[in-house]
């Protein structure tokens, strides 16, 4: 997998995945949800894992009661990757249907 030039990091950052950020140097993104519930943030958990199973590509994740934080880098290539960004844009599309959103 080939990784992403910055510019194209960047300009998907602002265009379509607002809600993250760069981490780790450039090598990772990130986003945090807040979800009504800690069964609704459970309910996202379990989605996204059924859409990263389908990616076979797998986010870092951090449950804090009603806070979820999802952590995107291709580690087999050393940084982001288009796989990063379609996860991301999928978690986006869960996010949203949380109760509230």
């Amino acid at each position: 997998m080939t990784l992403l030039p910055e510019a194209e990091i960047e300009r998907a950052l602002q265009d379509d995945l607002s809600y993250w950020r760069l981490e780790d140097g450039g090598q990772a993104i990130s986003r945090e949800v807040e979800a009504p519930t800690f069964l609704d943030g459970i309910g996202l958990v379990q989605r996204v894992a059924q859409a990263a199973e389908e990616a076979d590509h797998h986010p870092d994740i951090d449950i804090r009661y009603t806070r979820v934080t999802f952590k995107l880098s291709t580690h087999s290539a050393g940084g982001l990757t288009a796989k990063d960004l379609d996860l991301a844009g999928r978690i986006d599309a869960l996010a949203g249907e949380l109760p509230g959103s």
